[in-house]
């Protein structure tokens, strides 16, 4: 499934570590935007996986949806908001 076809409740991935200023900032951001929006944020230690750790493990923290990413290093507000946007009704 492509990004831009997300379905109402969009599931991200937030890609973390322990001690990580950024990943904490992150959070608190994705929160405060999200607020009452149908999404979910799962938190992962990308130090408690070895396949995470290698592929970005330098560049956390990282915003995944559906294994994709979405932004790393600060939230890309406006593509969580475009990703999070409810789609028109159809007729």
């Amino acid at each position: 499934m492509s990004r831009s076809a997300v379905p109402a409740a969009p599931e991200f991935t937030l890609l973390s570590r322990a001690d990580c200023h950024l990943c904490e900032t992150m959070l608190e951001e994705l929160r405060s935007l999200l607020g009452a929006r149908a999404a979910r944020v799962t938190v992962v230690d990308v130090d408690g996986d070895q396949e995470l750790r290698r592929r970005f493990g330098s560049k956390v923290p990282v915003l995944l949806l559906e294994g994709e990413v979405v932004c790393y290093g600060h939230v890309d507000r406006a593509e969580v908001e475009r990703l999070t946007r409810k789609p028109p009704p159809r007729p």
